[in-house]
């Protein structure tokens, strides 16, 4: 029997029939392999696993009680998952099913954003394929967020399985012949103002939901915990200056989809629209979402990339993220004080661009230092310092 200890965590590679044939021998293994490295996380990987018998359940029993831990068996084929589920182990264990395989080879790609790519799968779904790196645990939790989401009345794409496609992990989801706001906009510049105005009521109805206790995060706080990590590159007072100007937030129960963009709102053939990618829900105040819509409306079109990068980012013509915003905007407020309300919001969307920025670059120290710093000190905190106060 293969094992392999690293960081702390013994995974036991389980191979062929565990049965009343070989349950003793089994046992034997699995019980020396962990008094080997008592204390560490145990995952049992079933990738090799084709049947398992009553017999071969209690020895697992036995090892439960002898680690006195929780035991993970990742990588369980449908067929064994069947029989872990209909004995009530899955109530016991964590058992995770192996992830299908699915290629996107050929398949229609159909939006693209900074964690990964979109793609038709067929008619009915679609498969969002994350960058290679994202870890199986982010994709889950994605996932899981829009179970919760879908569930809390949030118009968001039934989620299905996650799946692993090469070497990056996706999950599919069911879409019925959709395509993407952008997408639409990208063919028809005559609906650009359409597909604003649709957009910022489908923003207006999502911040008419109330999040209960314990099912998202609380953005606010986990953008004051962002100003945690950092500050090691910051004065005292910038990062109190900071975290002072996020308590200030008013607090909220509003839900909010974290990254509302035209390429993550898919419209069906019948006209209903259907939110996507979902990983950065939570809730707070609105002010977060609708600064969101600054980060591709009008930060990125004062980017000095190339203007065919920012037209594949947008998903559309840049010369319409302008009205794109102005649109929105208007709509969402009802109010024709387009620039006022942008004054308003722009400080936000500032500390969203810079947040987003740190993020992608995983924390890296010497890149804040260089790309970072110098926006949060000659354009965020300048704009914090004039902000106006949140009234709505």
């Amino acid at each position: 029997m293969k094992t392999r200890l690293s960081n702390n965590k013994l995974t036991i590679f389980l191979e062929g029939r565990i049965d009343t044939n070989n349950a003793a021998a089994v046992e034997a293994e699995l019980m020396s392999a962990v008094r080997s490295a008592q204390g560490a996380e145990i995952v049992l990987d079933a990738e090799g696993l084709s049947y398992i018998s009553s017999a071969g359940l209690r020895v697992l029993m036995k090892l439960r009680k002898q680690a006195g831990t929780a035991i993970t068996v990742e990588n369980v084929s449908r067929e064994v998952y069947d029989i872990f589920e209909t004995t009530g182990f899955t109530e016991l264990l964590n058992v995770k099913k192996a992830l299908r395989q699915l290629s996107v080879e050929g398949c229609e790609l159909i939006g693209s954003g900074g964690f990964g790519r979109v793609y038709r799968i067929d008619p009915e779904t679609i498969v969002k394929v994350y960058n290679p790196g994202l870890t199986l645990d982010l994709v889950q939790q994605e996932r899981d967020t829009a179970q919760k989401a879908f569930l809390m009345g949030v118009p968001t794409a039934i989620s299905y399985d996650v799946v692993k496609c090469g070497d990056c992990f996706g999950v599919v989801y069911e879409l019925l012949n959709a395509k993407t706001v952008a997408q639409i906009m990208d063919a028809d510049r005559s609906r650009v103002a359409e597909m604003g105005q649709k957009s910022a009521r489908l923003l207006r109805s999502l911040h008419e939901i109330s999040v209960e206790d314990g099912v998202l995060p609380d953005r606010k706080a986990e953008m004051i915990q962002w100003v945690d990590k950092i500050a090691p590159i910051l004065e005292p007072s910038e990062a109190e200056e900071l975290r002072g100007f996020l308590r200030a937030v008013p607090g909220r129960r509003t839900f909010l989809h974290g990254d509302f963009n035209s390429k993550n709102i898919m419209v069906q053939e019948d006209g209903e629209f259907v939110l996507i990618d979902l990983g950065d829900a939570a809730f707070g105040h609105p002010v977060f979402d609708v600064a969101g819509l600054t980060l591709p409306y009008l930060f990125l079109l004062k980017s000095p990339m190339p203007g065919a990068e920012i037209r594949r980012l947008l998903g559309f013509d840049p010369e319409d993220g302008a009205l794109m915003w102005g649109t929105m905007c208007g709509t969402y407020f009802e109010s024709a004080e387009i620039a006022s309300w942008t004054q308003t919001i722009m400080p936000y969307g500032q500390l969203l661009a810079t947040y987003q920025g740190t993020r992608l670059a995983g924390y890296d120290m010497d890149y804040m230092k260089q790309r970072s710093l110098p926006g949060i000190r000659n354009r965020l905190l300048p704009l914090i310092r004039s902000a106006k106060p949140l009234n709505w």
